[in-house]
């Protein structure tokens, strides 16, 4: 084993040191030191769609249906595929020849995908749109963009799927060509995310957020060059892509402030159970994910005295696909099994816990969920409060008994068993009954996991980053999007379309409106779209900064249309919807702690209970 004689030749003086600089100096160094990008020079062209980034040229074209200069397939790393497999990204390397010309004309391939754990799910198969040389992103200007804001979107999807070719420039068009949009691709699966302690000491964990890092840094080198304004930056993501928002804000401690972005935005931010880096849960997540890959056939890692890491490193690249996806997809319902670990570097803490200290970065935060986002993850197979207990049991392996006993207390049972026949129907928020057990999709024991999962896993977040943004000069903006179903993901639509038949014309106006006067003046009700009716613009303009004093939220719900159908393919049955055309918004500021029958006191208990979730 190489690498382990080289190491055991240090002094262990010398190694305590080195352990030293890495846990305490290194990440703060790294967070302080000039733009890796900034060796490289970087020219307009007199062409305003051929940008010279130093290392290479992008010609871009005009796209006549949105309006925008658009650049497709901006490489801002190398390939991490050999030896830069689960390292940290690099720039990319200046060619010999000078600034190669590449046409950004079409979108470049994906990264690997790794699905989301459920019932049936098709075997692995080899697709030519995947590569671990995925590391590039997307940019739309409006032509002749001078100094606007810049806005950074990070696609969701379990940091396992996903990628760059969100419709940004439906927001763009429809917002008044006010900003810059950038859509960027980084590392999934076991490529972006796999932990334990080789993979520490070798390489690096949260390969796939470190990515967004670097992403982040080229947009400070780079986006004057396509009209944007390197201080006026705003990312934002839905489900990982909010909770990779909600990572980056933590990053190094909270440490970098301002000069990668001022504003967040977070939707549905994803917070699975954030173990340590080497915790028995991502480790044994490593160890499976070698063994598909055929490390320990033949006892092939002992025979050749190489690492379990180089040995994975040295794999094919459809080896280690097949082997992420088959991971993946074989774990607990409605779970990835390769997430964010807290690896006391980039992430240092849990983030229930660093936000109660305000140790975040940037300034300004618009956050919210949605009001049902919990059953697309659950199993639609609870009926007993036996099969509650045991579902709890499952999804929190470090419980106790009496930990068990104190959520059974936080989320009581208030109705009989669910059956075929139960009444299913959206909750008012404000009244009874609540969520712990009623919704448009689930009733009784069933409805009291949905919401569990919910809280823990999208809700509370959300929360927790409210109050962390909430004074010391900055400011915090809390959401819920309401219309029914409202299961998770339903809100992408109203900022990215298309429009579905359940959601007005007017409420997806009102959501592009919020969203461009946060990314353009920092604050979601300055800049109104004068076509958004009263109900909704005067919500919207009262909407006050989140304080723990003052828990504002708005909640964006409709009213109107009739009642209809739709057939839900992820839970595989029919949802109630309102459709029509007297749909309208019917937007309203509420206490959000005090919300479905007390929410935020929900929140504080899975907050104290961090050590055994953990969040």
């Amino acid at each position: 084993m190489a690498r382990i004689s080289a190491t055991s030749r240090l002094s262990l003086g010398a190694l305590a040191l080195a352990s030293w600089l890495t846990t305490f100096i290194l990440p703060v160094f790294s967070a302080a030191v000039g733009n890796p990008y900034s060796h490289l020079v970087a020219r307009r062209s007199t062409n305003p769609l051929e940008v010279d980034v130093g290392y290479a040229t992008y010609r871009g074209v005009y796209n006549e249906t949105t309006g925008l200069n658009t650049w497709l397939g901006i490489r801002y790393a190398e390939a991490p595929v050999g030896n830069l497999r689960w390292q940290r990204p690099v720039p990319p390397r200046a060619g010999s020849k000078g600034s190669e010309v590449v046409n950004a004309n079409s979108y470049p391939k994906i990264c690997p995908q790794s699905p989301v754990a459920y019932p049936n799910e098709p075997r692995f198969t080899a697709s030519s749109a995947q590569s671990e040389d995925c590391l590039f992103l997307n940019v739309y200007a409006p032509p002749n963009a001078t100094n606007l804001p810049v806005f950074v979107w990070i696609h969701g999807g379990g940091y396992g799927t996903g990628d760059g070719k969100a419709n940004i420039p439906f927001l763009i068009s429809n917002s008044g060509y006010n900003f810059v949009g950038i859509a960027i691709q980084y590392r999934l699966g076991a490529f972006g995310f796999l932990s334990s302690d080789e993979v520490k000491r070798f390489g690096t964990p949260n390969a796939g957020i470190l990515d967004q890092y670097l992403s982040l840094e080229w947009v400070q080198q780079y986006v004057h060059l396509f009209g944007g304004d390197p201080t006026k930056v705003t990312i934002a993501g839905e489900s990982a892509g909010g909770g990779s928002v909600m990572l980056l804000a933590m990053a190094y401690g909270g440490t970098v402030g301002t000069t990668l972005f001022q504003n967040a935005i977070a939707a549905s931010p994803y917070l699975p159970m954030q173990y340590s880096y080497s915790d028995f849960v991502p480790s044994q997540m490593y160890y499976t994910f070698a063994a598909a890959a055929g490390c320990f056939d033949g006892l092939q890692t002992q025979k050749s005295k190489i690492s379990v890491f180089d040995c994975l490193v040295a794999k094919d690249t459809e080896t280690l696909q097949n082997a992420s996806y088959t991971v993946s997809a074989t774990g607990k319902y409605g779970q990835w099994a390769f997430l964010p670990v807290t690896d006391r570097d980039f992430v240092q803490q849990l983030p229930s816990q660093q936000f109660l200290k305000k140790q975040v970065n940037g300034v300004r935060l618009l956050v919210g969920n949605n009001a049902d986002e919990g059953s697309r993850f659950t199993p639609q197979k609870i009926e007993t409060e036996a099969d509650f207990v045991q579902y709890v049991r499952d999804l929190f392996p470090l419980f106790t008994e009496s930990d068990v006993n104190k959520t059974l207390i936080y989320y009581p049972s208030t109705s009989a068993p669910v059956n075929e026949n139960a009444a299913k129907f959206a909750t008012s928020g404000d009244g009874y009954p609540t969520a712990l057990n009623q919704s448009s999709l689930g009733t009784g024991q069933q409805q009291r996991a949905n919401n569990l999962y919910a809280e823990v896993t999208f809700v509370c977040p959300s929360y927790w980053m409210a109050e962390a943004f909430s004074d010391r000069n900055r400011a915090s903006y809390k959401y819920q999007y309401s219309i029914i179903p409202a299961v998770h993901g339903y809100d992408v639509s109203s900022y990215f379309g298309p429009r579905p038949d359940t959601m007005s014309q007017a409420f997806q106006t009102s959501m592009m409106s919020i969203w461009n006067s946060f990314i353009t003046t920092g604050t979601p009700g300055k800049t109104i779209n004068k076509t958004i009716p009263a109900n909704a613009s005067n919500a919207i303009e009262s909407w006050p900064a989140f304080t723990v004093g003052q828990p504002t939220q708005l909640n964006l719900n409709q009213t109107g249309g009739h009642l209809t159908s739709e057939h839900d393919d992820v839970m595989n049955e029919k949802i109630a919807v309102y459709e029509g055309s007297g749909l309208r918004p019917d937007f309203e500021l509420v206490d959000a702690y005090t919300w479905e029958g007390g929410r935020g006191q929900r929140c504080d208990f899975w907050r104290m209970m961090s050590a055994q979730v953990p969040a």
